[in-house]
């Protein structure tokens, strides 16, 4: 049986596009970017303006190059005078705290790292070691904890909540909002009204950061609505469900930002579209 010339043309066309895009989307799931956002504000003590906080997001276990060679140079070459990494750093269901700690061994080397839970972590009964190994290995862990950032005489505050999955699955009765608006009033005791920064893995608690009047947040655990279409942005994550209204990039409300990464590693979908996986670099501005 014979096939048209159109027919075959047609075919062969078909299947280089399918081999485009298998080895475009396999790509894309490797090739790290690191994505700088200015934040600007009139709050930020002015000995703070340059500085540099790398977020790191959403690990899940992932490694690129060896022990994470790729992912340590290029936050080595982003010169952050801070690491943080927002939750959801090992998998739950193929933890492999190992990975983690190794990573957290020499990001501390790179500059101070400070890190807070995700679901994954209240989800994985191995925590606890790999709490005690990121205390070990110098890395600041915050559990509804906030610390003071000293620079030339100037302060500001660096808050980290504790993932929510830790108190109650879940939010079938809408309590997790007000539990975390309590706890950031209890964090925002003492500061004096001077500029605050939150680490917290749920971006979908935006309007809870925005009442309690933060200044920045870093968020993770959208994954950048895994696979993103042109013009629409992400299609699901977790906790928004379909077509996420918060999945990646600067959010601003009033005078609070909000900064969600992409992340860099999958968990339950095991690859991602056109959503490079990223580090962020978040440079302060004083104006």
């Amino acid at each position: 049986m014979k096939i048209g010339r159109r027919k075959r043309n047609i075919i062969l066309t078909t299947v280089l596009c399918v081999i485009i895009l298998a080895a475009w989307t396999i790509w894309g799931n490797t090739a790290l970017m690191v994505n700088t956002v200015i934040i600007s504000s009139s709050r930020i003590p002015a000995a703070f303006s340059g500085f540099g906080i790398a977020q790191v997001s959403d690990l899940h276990n992932a490694e690129f190059g060896e022990n994470n060679a790729k992912l340590l140079k290029l936050l080595s070459e982003s010169k952050p005078d801070i690491i943080v990494i927002t939750g959801d750093f090992i998998d739950a269901s193929h933890t492999d705290v190992g990975i983690a700690l190794g990573f957290a061994q020499e990001s501390v080397k790179i500059a101070p790292t400070y890190f807070v839970t995700g679901n994954h972590e209240a989800s994985s009964p191995q925590y606890d070691t790999l709490k005690s190994g990121l205390e070990a290995a110098g890395v600041i862990v915050l559990e509804d904890e906030a610390v003071s950032l000293e620079r030339n005489g100037e302060s500001i505050a660096l808050m980290g909540l504790a993932d929510p999955d830790f108190t109650v699955k879940g939010d079938m009765f809408g309590e997790v909002p007000a539990m975390v608006s309590t706890k950031l009033e209890n964090l925002n005791d003492g500061e004096g009204g001077g500029y605050t920064i939150l680490l917290s893995h749920r971006p979908e608690l935006f309007e809870t950061y925005v009442g309690s009047g933060i200044d920045l947040v870093f968020a993770g655990h959208a994954h950048g609505g895994q696979f993103r279409l042109p013009f629409i942005g992400g299609v699901v994550a977790p906790n928004q469900g379909l077509f996420p209204e918060y999945d990646a990039g600067l959010y601003t409300d009033g005078s609070t930002n909000m900064v969600v990464s992409r992340g860099i590693g999958n968990s339950i979908i095991p690859l991602r579209f056109n959503n490079r996986p990223e580090i962020v670099l978040v440079e302060l501005n004083a104006e």
